[in-house]
């Protein structure tokens, strides 16, 4: 709304013109976002306590989170609200990328929101069944699927698969239809977001390691987006060039700053957890814009972290199915190592730790075509 606002202005204040450039709009959504968390996080604490809206903690996990439970939860509301209300405020509304990354991560954080209703009610760690939980995240995929083929007819967006670290090879994903689906561009688009949902889900379970893993990848699609959008700088590292992704780069800073006001209250020791509301909405937001920037293949390096763990899960539930035997101590990862021995706090420095290496490493590979 301030897009079409204060620019107007700088006719009559010179000043104001800074307000067109996206980088400018960037930095105000996240200080915006981070400052909203920042005077919401206290409010929303004490009104979850009064609720009586806490934690529910699994019965075989690590027992050093027993005293853990009855935290409020549900805190995910918190950086959708330091997400979603900035970008509404300093973005181009008339870009369709904006409202495709919005309206997504809103029904990811709906599907959470029901799930961690449903843990509360029932009193224990169960909300949604792994199918319904599944099927509405597909649901939701198809429906960008469907966003993204209209675009696609309008020329606004490309079909074609942007491959790291090869600088001619981009396969057209523009055949086989069945319906309105373009048949490769929805499995892409179902991997992609409905893996990163989960996979982020499956990280947060200890105080501050989604939050901080989730930083660290949005600042990187921060730089995608910019990148992506700039005639100049796509055309340099060989990317699919593509004006209307400038704007996600708003999206971006403002999960960046929603992210980083969180974590203000959920750094250990944790007073509120952000739960399914906040895990899935995030991943969900992640792999929406990689999707529309046309980084699908560079969700495994951004979020690294994110994969190993939902590879953990894969992996155990695979071994003791077929083998009987555990591979790891505990899935996901971040529980084999505090079975290991390692305090909490040590998990998740050194996992965010790796999640900033795998970030510069994915970033690093846009030149290496």
């Amino acid at each position: 709304m301030l897009y079409y606002l204060l620019p107007a202005l700088s006719q009559v204040i010179h000043p104001f013109r800074v307000f067109q450039y996206v980088t400018f709009r960037t930095a105000a959504a996240s200080l915006t976002a981070l400052l909203l968390c920042l005077l919401l996080g206290p409010w929303l604490i004490a009104l979850l306590r009064k609720l009586q809206i806490g934690q529910q903690i699994r019965s075989d996990g690590p027992s050093s989170h027993l005293s853990k439970a009855g935290t409020p939860t549900m805190g995910g509301i918190l950086i959708l609200v330091g997400t979603l209300l900035p970008t509404l405020l300093w973005a181009n509304l008339a870009n369709l990328y904006i409202w495709i990354a919005v309206i997504s991560t809103l029904l990811f954080g709906l599907v959470g929101f029901v799930d961690d209703y449903l843990k509360i009610v029932r009193r224990r760690s169960l909300g949604l069944t792994g199918k319904k939980k599944m099927l509405f995240q597909i649901l939701i995929g198809l429906g960008v699927c469907m966003a993204l083929n209209y675009l696609a007819g309008m020329g606004l967006y490309s079909t074609r698969l942007s491959v790291p670290f090869f600088k001619n090879f981009t396969p057209e994903m523009n055949v086989w239809y069945v319906g309105p689906f373009l048949i490769p561009l929805t499995f892409f688009v179902l991997l992609v977001i409905v893996g990163s949902s989960n996979a982020v889900n499956l990280t947060d379970g200890l105080d501050g390691l989604a939050s901080g893993c989730v930083i660290v990848a949005a600042a990187a699609l921060t730089v995608l987006c910019y990148v992506s959008g700039h005639a100049r700088f796509a055309e340099y590292l060989d990317l699919i060039k593509n004006p209307y992704a400038a704007e996600l780069t708003i999206f971006c800073g403002a999960m960046v700053g929603a992210t980083l006001g969180f974590l203000w209250y959920n750094a250990h020791p944790a007073q509120i957890f952000m739960g399914d509301v906040g895990s899935l909405s995030l991943g969900g937001a992640i792999g929406t814009v990689a999707i529309l920037i046309k980084q699908e293949l560079m969700v495994p390096m951004i979020g690294g972290i994110f994969v190993l763990e939902a590879l953990s899960v894969i992996l155990q539930v695979l071994s003791f199915r077929f083998t009987g035997k555990r591979i790891f101590l505990m899935a996901p990862l971040h529980h084999h190592f505090e079975k290991a021995g390692w305090v909490e706090s040590q998990v998740v420095i050194r996992f965010w730790i790796a999640a900033i290496v795998f970030a510069l490493f994915s970033l690093s590979t846009l030149k290496l075509r």
